[in-house]
């Protein structure tokens, strides 16, 4: 029989990026597990249709609360992160250019939401998960924080960052009773990738479906994207309780990209 779901009621959540792709699906599957979430997002309109989106699950899951939040704004986004047991770090945003052509103010901004803005979240919730003795951060890396691809010199710099701090907030917080890890996919249907796909089609002067097939799955053993519910079931497992020694790792969900 497959393992029970592990039961997250009396924990609050937040997740980043929660308003549409990975992190709603995170949002909605913490909630569903009991969990009270802070969903954090700059999209408010997004948030509003997830917190309806959750407000339909059946059953009696946990509350999820819409938190409108830019998390250029570092400040802030610590201040958001106090009291909560479960930081899942997933916000992201994508610019594909040669390192030469690539502006130097998105390069800045990259970094600032997905490294600096993690780093701001964790130190904002450590205080609460220490005095607790229990604290789960996982933070929503990519196969590019273990492996690097042309044209993303911002978005890779940023999760190979996001993977080492990582570590680092595994190490200090074992004695803790908190885990930190890292969820590492390969490409995932959402709104970021389908992006990608048409700036990647221009950038090469290609079709859109052979953009799939032949660049992006070029290195991924299995030829389909990852879906969101996919790594939403990754996160809830580092979670739950027979994860808890399972901490500093990378846990790729990447079809056997970097199995080469």
């Amino acid at each position: 029989a497959p393992a029970p779901a592990p039961d997250l009621r009396g924990r609050t959540a937040l997740v980043t990026g929660a308003a549409g792709g990975i992190g709603r699906a995170c949002a909605l599957r913490l909630a569903a597990a009991g969990a009270q979430v802070r969903a954090v997002d700059r999209d408010a309109d997004g948030l509003a249709e997830l917190a309806e989106a959750a407000a339909r699950m059946p059953g009696s899951p946990g509350a999820l609360r819409p938190q409108p939040l830019d998390l250029t704004d570092l400040d802030a986004a610590e201040r958001a992160a106090a009291g909560v047991d479960i930081l899942v770090n997933n916000a992201g945003l994508q610019l594909v250019r040669p390192i030469q052509e690539f502006p130097p103010e998105v390069f800045q901004t990259v970094l600032t939401v997905m490294l600096h803005a993690p780093f701001r979240l964790i130190r904002g919730a450590l205080p609460h998960m220490y005095e607790q003795g229990w604290g789960r951060i996982v933070n929503i890396s990519s196969v590019h924080g273990l492996r690097a691809s042309a044209y993303k010199s911002a978005y890779v710099a940023a999760k190979h960052g996001l993977e080492g701090l990582s570590k680092v907030a595994a190490l200090e917080g074992a004695a803790h009773g908190v885990t930190s890890n890292c969820v590492s996919p390969g490409y995932v249907r959402t709104p970021l990738v389908e992006r990608q796909i048409a700036d990647q089609a221009a950038a090469h002067g290609i079709p859109a479906e052979q953009v799939v097939s032949e660049i992006m799955l070029a290195d991924s053993a299995m030829k389909r994207l990852l879906e969101p519910e996919e790594v939403a079931a990754a996160v809830l497992y580092l979670c739950g309780p027979d994860a808890s020694f399972v901490t500093g790792t990378s846990l790729s969900l990447d079809g056997g990209w970097t199995a080469h």
